[in-house]
């Protein structure tokens, strides 16, 4: 599913981001990258969606082997993810629905495919009755919902999330995660990196522990801050 093998991404600046990574991630899991900033979590999820390139090592995406992966064949392996940000990435200028059609769209589905697509994953995060506002209508709650539709429109076998819940207060955030909760209940991947403490302790799933570029946990069901990491 999502394999990586001695994976090493070194900067410029002699900064290592990831230090010989090895890790599987399964279809159907939920995994959260957790860890201080600047220790590579980020690093870690943008190579899974080839927005970095590892220095050495190989990165297995479902079929694709990322380090040899042509530049026009990128599309290809991102039509199989859905990649959702901190600062959701909406187009302002179209509708909550036309946001979400956008990504069906571009890989040439029918009309009729993407009304019913977009309205079944509005329905899904709660935004059917906002399916006409523009972005600058809506809470940051509800941007970060379209977000997810949008990421999820297109079926993926997999859905990345970077800091999802990190502009959002408590119970915001707890909307959010019910709905990456359904999306994984569905058989999709989720693969989040967070600061959110309280997210991963209520909502229990394998948690990998990111420092200084090195997995230093990767524990079943784990907590935020686990004893295990720092003995």
């Amino acid at each position: 599913m999502i394999e990586f093998k001695d994976v090493v991404k070194e900067y410029q600046n002699d900064t290592l981001a990831t230090d010989h990574i090895s890790l599987k991630i399964d279809q159907g899991e939920f995994v959260y990258v957790v860890g201080p900033s600047g220790a590579g979590k980020s690093t870690f999820i943008k190579m899974m969606y080839r927005e970095e390139v590892p220095t050495s090592g190989q990165i297995k995406v479902n079929d694709y082997e990322l380090e040899t992966l042509k530049h026009n064949q990128v599309p290809f392996l991102r039509r199989e993810l859905g990649v959702v940000f901190q600062d959701f990435k909406l187009l302002p200028r179209l509708t909550v629905f036309e946001n979400v059609a956008y990504a069906l769209q571009v890989i040439e589905k029918t009309p009729d495919e993407v009304k019913e697509r977009v309205e079944y994953v509005l329905e899904l995060v709660g935004l059917a009755d906002k399916r006409d506002s523009f972005p600058d209508e809506l809470s940051g709650g509800e941007q970060q919902r379209v977000a997810i539709a949008r990421a999820i429109a297109n079926k993926p076998s997999i859905v990345i999330a970077d800091e999802p819940t990190g502009n959002l207060d408590p119970d915001t955030a707890r909307e959010i995660m019910e709905i990456f909760e359904k999306v994984n209940a569905q058989g999709t991947t989720v693969v989040m990196a967070t600061h959110n403490s309280f997210i991963v302790n209520e909502y229990k799933h394998r948690v990998l522990e990111i420092a200084n570029g090195k997995i230093v946990r990767d524990q079943e069901k784990g907590e935020y801050n686990d004893e295990s990491s720092n003995g």
